[in-house]
């Protein structure tokens, strides 16, 4: 009995160990992630041709056979990943994601378990071939998006699944699945994507609803295959469990995604401590293309990605393609001057996180090592307020063109409503003027923090 307790005491004391190992297995893995912040999602398959979005099928419950049209006509013409691939280099981002299978299980890849994939449309060839070497030709990292659901598949379930385009479908009320059969076929087609294709650097998998999650998909498994197949690669946080917990399921993932929101904080785990995120957001309102959207800014997408940085996650920017394999021209122009800021300003993205300082008034602060970046967000009149930063920082210059900035204490004099900690800076002097910032987007200004 003595030695069974000792024994239990011992699993008992080895639990935090093994959580904080597991904590920093994930944070060595997802380094180049959380140094690279910035990366390219693709949508991009048949449903492109109907052009109202991924998500058609389910939307306007199209059956496999209403669906076939497209499939039959598939022939992207225009496709030249490599175009792409400059595109999201020039673009300042570091990597990409690319749908290789979506909900309506078309695949953009040659798979042998499957006739629904692109070598048996007019394209005839591996399209998903195609883009991981543009985007590796151009140094980029590469990862695939790959759908745990499958609405042409006829043993995924149909009739009350809920999201199924057939789900209210009478017809297929008393339809039977073998979904153990179902799941077979996706573990067979994650190992293909996993063995075809040399290094891949992402697996984003999509995604746990209901019961449908965990061991519905046995995620253990999948994960531990992809792990021996893909040493070092990076998985998202859908296939179910609990990033926050302080030892999370093998299969919780590496990052959390959150999707078209941006938190109002970064995300921690129980232990208070960081766990890497991605915000996934659109281009436009669709994943898929779609003619009927409307497009955010440039402006819009350069303070998108300074926020998420403020608060230590990735942003994971989406287009989608036309029917053709063209990105759309607003998509690509709106990328072209992201692209001419991060030409100026990418070293307060790379590589950077938050600060330990409070958010100001006019914008948000990045941080790498000792080096804090002012991101000038909106207008302000006169110098611009650092609360509590009252000789804590130094050498501050406009990123952009390397000139002095100043820093000092409130133009008139003390005052009741300026704290004793408190410190300002401006584009100019004298210091209460209002100096025109020389960018529209986002003015970045460098300091250095003092050795106080």
């Amino acid at each position: 009995m003595k030695n069974l307790l000792v024994g239990i005491l011992a699993v008992l004391l080895s639990i935090p160990t093994i959580a904080q190992d597991h904590y920093n297995e994930r944070q060595q893995r997802t380094e180049w992630f959380r140094d690279a912040r910035f990366g390219m999602f693709i949508h991009w398959g048949i449903y492109a041709i109907p052009a109202r979005g991924e998500w058609v099928r389910n939307k306007e419950n199209i059956t496999v056979e209403d669906y076939q049209p497209f499939f039959e006509t598939f022939n992207p013409t225009g496709y030249n990943p490599r175009e792409w691939a400059k595109a999201a280099k020039d673009a300042g981002m570091k990597y990409a994601v690319m749908t290789a299978k979506h909900h309506d299980g078309f695949c953009l890849f040659d798979s042998k378990y499957t006739d629904c994939k692109a070598t048996n449309t007019p394209a005839g060839r591996d399209l998903l071939k195609e883009y991981v070497d543009a985007f590796r030709s151009e140094g980029l990292k590469v990862g695939f998006y790959y759908s745990l659901l499958d609405w042409h598949h006829p043993d995924y379930p149909h009739y009350g699944d809920g999201i199924h385009p057939m789900s209210k479908n009478e017809n297929w009320k008393n339809v039977e699945h073998d979904f153990n059969n179902y799941v077979e076929y996706m573990h067979n087609q994650v190992r293909e994507l996993a063995t075809n294709y040399g290094k891949i650097d992402i697996f984003w998998f999509d995604f746990s609803y209901g019961k449908m999650s965990g061991d519905m998909w046995k995620s253990a498994e999948l994960v531990k295959m992809v792990r021996e197949l893909q040493p070092g690669v990076l998985i998202d946080n859908r296939l179910g469990g609990d990033m926050e917990a302080e030892n999370p399921e093998p299969f919780a993932g590496d990052f959390d995604g959150p999707e078209q929101v941006i938190p109002h904080k970064g995300i921690f785990d129980e232990k208070g401590r960081p766990i890497p995120w991605e915000a996934c957001i659109t281009l436009n309102n669709d994943w898929g293309y779609s003619t009927n959207d409307d497009y955010k800014s440039p402006r819009d997408v350069v303070h998108a990605l300074v926020n998420v940085v403020s608060k230590g996650g990735n942003l994971l920017l989406n287009v989608g393609p036309d029917a053709k394999g063209n990105i759309p021209q607003e998509s690509l122009k709106i990328l072209s001057e992201v692209g001419d800021w991060m030409d100026l300003n990418s070293e307060s993205i790379y590589g950077c996180g938050p600060a330990p300082f409070p958010k100001p008034e006019w914008g948000r602060f990045t941080m790498r090592n000792d080096t804090v970046y002012a991101h000038i967000l909106g207008s302000n009149i006169g110098q611009y307020y650092l609360q509590g930063m009252k000789g804590k920082l130094e050498n501050a210059r406009l990123v952009n063109d390397g000139r002095e900035v100043f820093v000092g204490p409130y133009w008139h004099g003390e005052r009741s409503y300026i704290d004793a900690d408190d410190t300002f800076f401006n584009l100019g002097q004298p210091p209460q003027w209002t100096f025109q910032l020389p960018g529209p987007i986002n003015t970045v200004v460098r300091f250095e923090l003092t050795e106080e």
